[in-house]
């Protein structure tokens, strides 16, 4: 599954070196980002002029903080390959001013062009980045108030729940929709259900991932458990 997707994201690489991808964390992707990082050692992939940007960060934490996902991103693919990290964009999970932050992200988002492939995961709840359940989808870069569902999902990473920031910031749904391509990743039985209500489903801000029906070019990539609804 991760070298599938892996194959979708190299081949925008290769097609159009200085390319924008929009990129996620968590543990699904991880095993595409080694794939990646295995063919740049290779030689057959070159990160140099592509720019990244990343779905969310959480509020709070710096970029050294081991649980940020500026880390993440950084321990699990720019390190390992030779993309030029002054490319590289995340929300600023430092500014204390959420309206600030979402609007530095924003203006930084219109600077880089439009995404070619932006990259999901699917949360429990449907959400995508950190756009959870709501009355009305919101469309560019804010700050949320993570559900406990949610904090519960990231808990494992942190020492207790405690821990678990209770706010991040997030790239809106317009923002998502906005990118030429849609690429999202999904793995495990826990997640059958909601592949079913996101894909098959009513569209509704309630499942946030159900408005990537309206996208007219969205690949998924799942395993056949998560699949196994459909």
């Amino acid at each position: 599954m991760s070298r599938k997707a892996a194959n979708i994201l190299s081949a925008q690489v290769i097609l159009k070196p200085d390319c924008v991808l929009g990129l996620a964390t968590g543990s699904t992707p991880i095993g595409l980002y080694n794939q990646l990082a295995a063919w740049y050692r290779k030689g057959d992939l070159d990160f140099s002029k592509v720019t990244t940007v990343n779905l969310d960060e959480y509020k709070g934490l710096t970029q050294e903080d081991p649980q940020s996902y500026y880390y993440f991103m950084d321990e699990n693919l720019f390190q390992k390959v030779n993309i030029d990290k002054n490319r590289t964009f995340l929300p600023d999970g430092t500014e204390p001013d959420s309206e600030k932050a979402c609007r530095q992200y924003n203006d930084i988002l219109a600077s880089v062009g439009q995404v070619d492939i932006q990259l999901l995961g699917l949360g429990h709840n449907g959400h995508i980045g950190f756009n959870e359940p709501d009355t009305f989808f919101k469309t560019e870069t804010h700050c949320v108030k993570l559900t406990e569902q949610t904090i519960k999902a990231n808990r494992r990473f942190f020492a207790s729940e405690e821990d678990v920031p209770r706010e991040a910031y997030t790239m809106g749904i317009k923002t998502i929709m906005s990118a030429r391509q849609i690429l999202i990743v999904v793995s495990g039985e826990d997640k059958a259900e909601i592949v079913k209500k996101a894909f098959f489903g009513p569209i509704t801000p309630q499942v946030p991932a159900s408005v990537l029906q309206l996208h007219n070019h969205v690949i998924l990539v799942a395993d056949e458990a998560a699949l196994s609804q459909i």
